[in-house]
Formats: structure tokens, C-alpha cells, sequence
């Protein structure tokens, strides 16, 4: 077998394994939170720590988007916020439903 199958291989074998750790410090009391939320959700303590954080990180990396418009693009842009279009029932409708992040 060459390297670039194994290579491949391994690559696609690694996305499901979990052998990187996380090591973190907290105060008894922050424990003992965490701990109980866990608990409430039927979750391992390290389950719950490791979904949280990465719920986190998603909305952080969601709201840090950033784009650049040139100076009439960007008028248009303001005059759309100003401006907005009535919502229609299907966006009412692809408003409530929940992101294919949380599905």
C-alpha cells in the first residue's frame, strides 16, 4: 500500500477519533455546576464540558464574519438596513426553524 493511501486513510479514520485532550483548571464550586448541568442532561461530565464549549465556538466563529464593500456598495447596503423588505411567510417560516447546527 503507497503513503498517500494510508495517508488518506488515517486522514479519514482521525475525524472520528478523539485522541486529542483537553486539560482544564476550575474551582471546586465551577465543578460542581458543571457537574449538575451535566447530570440534568444525562451527560458525562467531559460530554457536556466538550459540547458546550463547541456550541460556543461555533456562535463565536459565526459572529465574526467580515466583509468589505466599496463606497457604493456600501451606500446600497446602508439603504437596505434602513430600508428593510417586508418579511414574506416563507421567511417567517425559515426564520423559526432551527439552524443545521443545532439539528
Amino acid at each position: 500500500m503507497n503513503q498517500t493511501v494510508r495517508s488518506e486513510r488515517r486522514r479519514a479514520s482521525g475525524a472520528s477519533r478523539k485522541d486529542d485532550v483537553i486539560q482544564i483548571r476550575a474551582s471546586v464550586e465551577t465543578k460542581a455546576m458543571l457537574n449538575r448541568a451535566a447530570t440534568l442532561r444525562g451527560q458525562k461530565l467531559s460530554e457536556f464540558m466538550l459540547e458546550s464549549a463547541r456550541r460556543q465556538a461555533e456562535k463565536t466563529i459565526l459572529d465574526q464574519r467580515t466583509f468589505f464593500l466599496d463606497a457604493a456598495a456600501h451606500e446600497k447596503f446602508l439603504a437596505m438596513l434602513d430600508n428593510p423588505v417586508k418579511p414574506t411567510k416563507a421567511l417567517r417560516a425559515l426564520m423559526q426553524r432551527k439552524p443545521s447546527w443545532e439539528r
